[in-house]
């Protein structure tokens, strides 16, 4: 007998119902407490596999979160190798923060503060019985997972994967910044100083530029924190300093870090192979999308599984 129209449809909602049910979990977002803000991250399991089998904890770039390309096509490669990551965003003093920082809001965030976020994160997945954790920070987000190395490291974080990290040469940021904003650092930077010294350094007020913020509106002590000049954010040379092994993958195409590849080479030249390894992927760019993503998952793979 004939399955009528209304029971074939209802068979077939049946059954998607069901195919819902049997999918594999897919992304999780996850949160956690700090002080007055709440922090969120995807959780991206790989099939079969519990925090115990080791999470990767990927810090992003600047002003961006963890759901930019670059984010998603990582973790999904990593997820098809078998590697659970987390991917979370900073907060950048936003509670629940999601989507590109809005540059019409006052900016009070320091480029530290990542420090105590990324600590915290880790404690989170040692909740969740991760024992083994490795951290991954792009761009700006790896200067600032080796910050957290030197100054917050746990023991179960046992690698680091530094993607395109951060570079720094006075120089070159004092006439990007001019170039950008039409203003000399060094004219602005007084005026942070001046503020601060005064007492007013928690006070937001006008800057032709801030971070990649054109006429925003900022503290001074967020500016000096982004735009003062000092070695720490030169990431190579923190590099040796650091307590655990490290691959720095590097793009062909460096666009927004260009004397990256001379440092790193310069690096490894002096401090050797053993603990800081260095390679570069064949056409990619600064964000590894596409096939490039495919080919730092393969590497990070490697790293972390011997």
């Amino acid at each position: 007998m004939p399955t009528s129209s209304p029971m074939r449809a209802w068979l077939l909602a049946l059954l998607l119902w069901l195919a819902l049910v049997a999918a594999p979990a897919q992304a999780k977002e996850v949160s956690l407490k700090l002080a007055n803000l709440t922090l969120l991250g995807n959780l991206e399991l790989a099939e079969g596999a519990s925090p115990k089998d080791g999470v990767l904890l990927m810090v992003h770039g600047t002003l961006r979160h963890n759901a930019t390309q670059t984010e998603i096509d990582l973790q999904r490669n990593l997820k098809e190798r078998g590697v659970s990551s987390l991917a979370i965003t900073l907060s950048l003093g936003i509670d629940r923060r999601r989507g590109m920082f809005d540059c019409n809001q006052p900016i009070r965030h320091l480029h530290d503060d990542a420090v105590e976020e990324i600590a915290a994160w880790v404690e989170w997945l040692k909740q969740q019985d991760a024992n083994t954790i490795w951290v991954l920070g792009h761009s700006r987000g790896g200067n600032q997972v080796a910050l957290y190395l030197l100054r917050r490291h746990d023991p179960a974080v046992k690698k680091a994967v530094l993607l395109a990290p951060m570079s720094y040469d006075p120089e070159i940021a004092a006439k990007k910044y001019a170039k950008r904003f039409g203003m000399k650092l060094d004219v602005a930077l007084q005026a942070a100083h001046t503020l601060l010294k005064g007492g007013r350094g928690d006070e937001p007020v006008n800057w032709r530029g801030l971070i990649y913020c054109r006429d925003a509106t900022g503290t001074a002590r967020a500016f000096l924190s982004y735009h003062a000049p000092r070695k720490e954010f030169d990431t190579p040379t923190l590099l040796p300093k650091l307590p655990v092994p490290v691959l720095v993958i590097v793009p062909e195409n460096e666009e927004i870090y260009p004397d990256l590849p001379a440092k790193m080479k310069e690096v490894t030249r002096t401090a050797g192979r053993e603990k800081i390894r260095v390679m570069v992927i064949e056409g990619a760019d600064h964000f590894f999308t596409e096939f490039a993503s495919e080919d730092v998952a393969d590497a990070v793979v490697e790293f972390l599984k011997e």
